[in-house]
């Protein structure tokens, strides 16, 4: 695609920015209408849900009172491809987390009652009572897990992106940004690792890297591409899908690798049954077919996980 092509993609973000999806291993969370076009193209369209059948194994294994009322309420935090976006029309959902979260409630016989809402409000809302699970790529980390269940069904995780004049290459230590500006979304995985690490620029005698974070996806690619940051740190599927669609940026490296997984409310009892759903969509295939329509089989897990350890 010519640079005038992607130019007018992008001023497409730009105009219709409105917040922030953000990933569990810490990703931005409600995005701008036609943020999936406008973004990255074409999206996937291809149906990898409708077929899936009730696993009464796993259904068994709900609280009778979900059973019989047959309902769940889902938050899902919405941002920019592949993990859940809004397609060109500005209502309709998208991504990885949206077929998951559906294809998972079909296995358990269940109707999600989702609503939108921005990443840093799910999980306190889950404490809450407010809904019954959350989605938006949140990585699972020893500090989430004090107040946070989790089920796992991806592996994703943090890493960076430059535009093509940086002369960064590679990022294996924090060190390696100090002097630099780094955008990041709010309230994110990101953002914490990049605020607990900022000392060690002045513990080495270095400038200290600034952290600017910010409520919308759309604004943190705008920051890098007009120079008001040096390096972008999001997560590794996302950035990945978003420099494959844009011209003068390029992703660095991952940094660090972290389960993704649907949160619940410490001690739900839901647990069991979400992890042996998926599980049942990895044996039917169902698993591998949607993470080939989104491109990210490299962030398959071997089996579904409640709530473990975070990866060192």
């Amino acid at each position: 695609m010519p640079r005038t092509r992607h130019t007018a993609a992008f001023a497409l973000i730009t105009v219709a920015a409105l917040s922030l999806t953000a990933c569990g291993s810490g990703d931005p969370a409600a995005a701008p209408a036609g943020a999936g076009a406008a973004a990255g193209g074409k999206t996937p369209t291809t149906d990898v849900v409708s077929s899936v059948k009730r696993d009464d194994e796993a259904a068994k294994l709900l609280p009778e009172k979900v059973r019989a009322s047959g309902t769940l309420s889902l938050a899902s935090s919405v941002g920019a491809p592949p993990g859940a976006f809004y397609e060109e029309d500005g209502r309709t959902l998208a991504g990885a987390d949206i077929d998951f979260a559906d294809a998972v409630a079909r296995k358990l016989g269940l109707r999600l009652k989702r609503e939108v809402a921005s990443f840093e409000a799910i999980l306190p809302a889950l404490g809450s009572g407010k809904y019954d699970l959350g989605t938006g790529n949140f990585g699972v980390t020893e500090e989430r897990r004090r107040t946070i269940d989790f089920v796992t069904y991806i592996n994703d995780g943090q890493g960076f992106a430059v535009r093509d004049d940086s002369d960064l290459k590679k990022v294996t230590d924090l060190t390696q940004l100090c002097g630099l500006t780094v955008g990041t979304g709010a309230g994110t995985t990101f953002e914490a690792t990049l605020e607990e690490n900022r000392h060690r620029c002045a513990d080495a005698g270095k400038k200290p890297y600034e952290v600017k974070t910010y409520a919308d996806q759309a604004a943190v690619w705008i920051s890098l591409r007009q120079g008001r940051s040096d390096v972008l740190m999001s997560t590794i599927n996302g950035l990945r899908y978003a420099v494959a669609q844009q011209e003068g940026l390029r992703f660095l490296n991952e940094f660090k690798r972290l389960d993704v997984g649907f949160a619940f409310k410490k001690g739900t009892p839901l647990a069991p049954a979400f992890q042996a759903a998926v599980n049942a969509l990895k044996a039917d295939g169902t698993y591998d077919r949607i993470l080939k329509k989104w491109g990210t089989s490299e962030s398959a897990i071997r089996t579904s996980q409640i709530s473990p350890p975070e990866i060192e």
